[in-house]
């Protein structure tokens, strides 16, 4: 394991450590980047439009197309340190 992942591991656990539960558009943002970290572009189809919680996170997943799997680690623990600084 990189050292890279293993700080992504590390970020992982610590989210579950916040005080407060983060806000929507926060759980998005963690669930995207994770998703983009561990898996790449996105690989699912396009749910339903009535289903609002799949078509949430879909939307979030893709908004990340492109971005390596690196960058997405490097982001979502820096969004974690950003997440405990508020």
């Amino acid at each position: 394991m990189t050292e890279s992942e293993q700080k992504f591991e590390e970020a992982k656990k610590r989210v579950m450590e916040l005080s407060e539960k983060p806000g929507t558009e926060e759980m998005l943002e963690l669930y995207a980047l994770n998703k983009q970290a561990s898996f790449g572009d996105i690989t699912i189809e396009k749910p339903g439009m009535f289903d609002f919680v799949a078509a949430a996170k879909y939307n979030a997943w893709n908004s990340k197309k492109g971005m390596s799997r690196e960058d997405a680690r490097q982001k979502y623990i820096d969004y974690v340190a950003f997440l405990f600084s508020k």
